[in-house]
């Protein structure tokens, strides 16, 4: 059964205070955090697959055809696919699979590599992509549920903890121009 309306309070922070309350208030700001990302993740997913779902798109298969079509050729290796995407290589197949039946994207040949395949994005999956884009950026990016300053601000810490855990690299700083 759906819920009908906003709770009468905020069952994280109820479960922040349970957590003091249990003896383990070292960790209860962490829970609050963790629990807090967890459940953003929960209602901005609900926003995507919404604006996805007349395409038929899930944000994985989404996301592959967006980041084919943001190449010059409209084609990647699968690694690098599998690089960038940030998860497992089974799932990047399964993805591409499904995205090849329904006529989006293609498997061609590595020019260089006989071992390697390339993913290519269809002018299908192209069109797909694009109608796919503008939807999200109109009802999930331009207005994330947050105001401009907290998004930025949002965005500046998760780039830190995700940088912190290893997720990348700054970039060295290059030299001034001679």
């Amino acid at each position: 059964m759906a819920r009908r309306g906003p709770l009468p309070v905020d069952p994280i922070a109820e479960a922040k205070r349970q957590w003091v309350a249990h003896g383990w208030a070292d960790a209860a700001s962490g829970m609050s955090a963790v629990t807090s990302v967890i459940r953003a993740q929960q209602l901005m997913l609900a926003r995507i697959d919404k604006a996805l779902k007349p395409f038929g798109l899930s944000f994985a298969r989404f996301e592959m055809l967006r980041l084919l079509a943001f190449t010059r050729e409209g084609r990647m290796p699968m690694a690098s696919a599998i690089a960038r995407l940030q998860v497992h290589p089974t799932s990047v197949t399964n993805t591409v699979d499904r995205l090849a039946r329904d006529g989006f994207v293609v498997r061609e040949p590595h020019p260089a590599d006989g071992r390697a395949a390339l993913v290519a994005l269809t002018p299908a999956g192209r069109e797909l992509v694009e109608a796919a884009t503008d939807a999200l950026n109109t009802e999930v990016f331009a207005e994330p549920g947050l105001t401009d300053d907290d998004t930025v601000e949002l965005v500046r810490i998760l780039a830190r903890f995700r940088r912190d855990a290893g997720d990348f690299r700054d970039p060295k700083p290059q030299p001034d121009p001679l």
